[in-house]
Formats: C-alpha cells, sequence, structure tokens
C-alpha cells in the first residue's frame, strides 16, 4: 500500500517528531515542521484547554508564511497527540478544536476509539496510534486507525519491552499500511535501519529534547547530551505505565532508581513521582537508550541536517556492500 500524502510528500527525511509532554511547543514543532519533518506535540501540552485553538493557528499559518518566502523548501506536515484515557477530561474540547483546524495527523495514545478516528477521517485527517504489542497494533486498524506507531524496547517515555525487529516483522505480516517505529532511534543510520527493517518512517523523540527550541529545562538538555543508554531506568514507579527515565533526574529527585516501587497500572497518573514529591515529566524526566548518539545540543535545523548527512552515509555504504556482493556473486 502506497503512503499517503501526508506522511511522503514533504520530507527531508522520513521522520516524525514524537510528541513531547511539556516539550513540545509551537517553537519545536514549527522548527520541525521548517526542517522538513513532521513536528507534533501533545495536546494538553497547550495550557490552558483555550491554548490549543491558538498554538494550532500559529503552527498553521508561520508554516504556510515560511513556505510561501520559499518556495523550495520542504515543509512538513504536522500532528497532534490525544491521550484516549479515562483521566483525560480534555478530550471531547480538544478534538472539537482539532476538528475545526483540520489537523492532518492526529497520534493517538493510551487507547484506541472509533469515534476519534472518524472524527479525524471526516475531513480527510488520518490517525495514527501507538502501540507496545502486534495484539494493540491489530485491535487499533480494527478500530480505524490508519496507521501503526510500533513502541519498542528502548523508546523514551511509556515503552515497549520487544525488539523493534520482532514488533514491525509480526505487525508487517498482516498490515500493509503505515508504520513508524519508535525505540532508541537517535541517529540516521538508524533512520534507515527502521525502514530496512519494514516500517515507513522512525518515530524520533529523545534527540529533539535535545535542542534549542524544545521547552526542556537546560540541565535536562544537558543530561541528554552527556547521558548513555546505561542512564536509561525502565520502571512503572511514576505513572502506573512502565517507561524509560534518566537515571539522573531520579536521583535528584530524592529517589533511589535500583530500588523503586511498583504502581498499579490501573491507579494511572501523570502529575506525581511516586512516594516523592517531584512530578513526572518535570523533575522525573524522560529519555531513550538512544541519546548515547547525542553529543551536542543544536537546533532542530542542525539537527536534522546532522541526521540526513548520517543517513545518506548509511544509504551509500549499503549501496556499496550490496554492489561488492553482486561483483563477488558474478566473479563466483
Amino acid at each position: 500500500m502506497a503512503l499517503p500524502a501526508t506522511l511522503s510528500g514533504r520530507l527531508t527525511l522520513p521522520i516524525v517528531g514524537s510528541p513531547l509532554f511539556i516539550s513540545s511547543g509551537p517553537e519545536l514543532v514549527i522548527a520541525q515542521c521548517q526542517a522538513g519533518v513532521i513536528g507534533s506535540f501533545p495536546a494538553l501540552n497547550a495550557r490552558p484547554a483555550s491554548q490549543l485553538a491558538d498554538w494550532l493557528d500559529r503552527i498553521t499559518e508561520e508554516n504556510a508564511s515560511y513556505a510561501a518566502a520559499n518556495p523550495d523548501a520542504t515543509v512538513a506536515p504536522f500532528a497532534v497527540n490525544q491521550i484516549v484515557h479515562r483521566t483525560n477530561d480534555r478530550l471531547d474540547h480538544d478534538m472539537e478544536v482539532i476538528v475545526k483546524h483540520q489537523v492532518p495527523i492526529v497520534i493517538t495514545s493510551l487507547g484506541a476509539r472509533p469515534e476519534i478516528n472518524e472524527a479525524v477521517h471526516s475531513y480527510g485527517g488520518i490517525v495514527l496510534h501507538d502501540v507496545i504489542s502486534d495484539e494493540f497494533a491489530r485491535k487499533a486498524i480494527d478500530k480505524g486507525a490508519d496507521g501503526i506507531i510500533a513502541v519498542a524496547a528502548g523508546a523514551g517515555g511509556h515503552a515497549g519491552t520487544q525488539s523493534p525487529f520482532a514488533l514491525v516483522q509480526e505487525i508487517r505480516e498482516w498490515f500493509d499500511g503505515p508504520v513508524l517505529l519508535s525505540g532508541a532511534i537517535a541517529h540516521g543510520r538508524s533512520i534507515l535501519a527502521a525502514q530496512a527493517a519494514g516500517a515507513d518512517l522512525a518515530y524520533v523523540g529523545s534527540a529533539f529534547l535535545s535542542t534549542a527550541e524544545a521547552v526542556a529545562a537546560v540541565d535536562y538538555k544537558q543530561m541528554i547530551v552527556e547521558s548513555t543508554a546505561r542512564d536509561i531506568v525502565y520502571t512503572n514507579s511514576f505513572t502506573g505505565v512502565h517507561g524509560n527515565y534518566l537515571r539522573g533526574s531520579i536521583i535528584a529527585a530524592g529517589l533511589d532508581p535500583d530500588n523503586l516501587p511498583q504502581s498499579d497500572p490501573s491507579a494511572m497518573n501523570f502529575g506525581s513521582g511516586g512516594s516523592s514529591s517531584a512530578k513526572v515529566w518535570k523533575d522525573i524526566w524522560g529519555a531513550g537508550q538512544g541519546i548515547g548518539s547525542i553529543k551536542e545540543n543544536l537546533t532542530v535545523a542542525d539537527l536534522v541536517a546532522v541526521f540526513k548527512a548520517q543517513y545518506d552515509e548509511a544509504a551509500r555504504a549499503l549501496a556499496h556492500k550490496a554492489l561488492s556482493a553482486d561483483i563477488v556473486a558474478q566473479l563466483a
């Protein structure tokens, strides 16, 4: 199945910047889109709720103005993430705003509901649903989602435990629609690998947390640059849902990252830091295992340029290996 034009027609690289709770705002999304990758933000980041319409207007207008002033530039579309869970009391309000503004891509998380998909389809938008297993992927498509975001082991924030190779392969056995892969992707080589594994696009989050445009504390950005995969802790202690967090932020909050209590998934929350007064996302910082590839704090434009150079180099190397193998086969 061919990718919808929304996901394939206006991209510098096959990347969707994942929605970052608190840290994704209009500045980051606009910078991502104008760098030629799909930018996104959680609707809940716009606070109060009345601010959501203002954000959508700003993103739409600034991207349109930039495209008009730079006709040769690649300006990507944007996405809004909706938490489809009973704890989100803003869901109905935010969906009304999304439909009114005809947001091109909606990313749904923590639940799949047919009426949400139908609302987006009513104006021609598409819905991508994030999952951690093949079982949830099937349920999402059955309920009307257009594509799947496979959140594999190593992804920042809420994440699964399955290998990206296993998860994408299981989904690809029955689904030929859009598939995005999330999990430790912070290098151009990894973006190419995601495609080789069967995904259409890479879902990249932690790398953008370190950029100038992200609404994140300076210490948070610096910790990402200074940390590696061994500094990531996987726990459900903070929200009731398993996720990956920076060890240094857990220690700074006065907690022992090696002895965190387990939380009851049915008591899911998005604010407290377990038994600590620290708040998850604000004080307890999420990040994925790919951060070892992030060596400095860059602007979004510069980071995408680095990814592009890495991606192109990896593609050339792969093509060279294929050519060499073909020559050897001919000489055999």
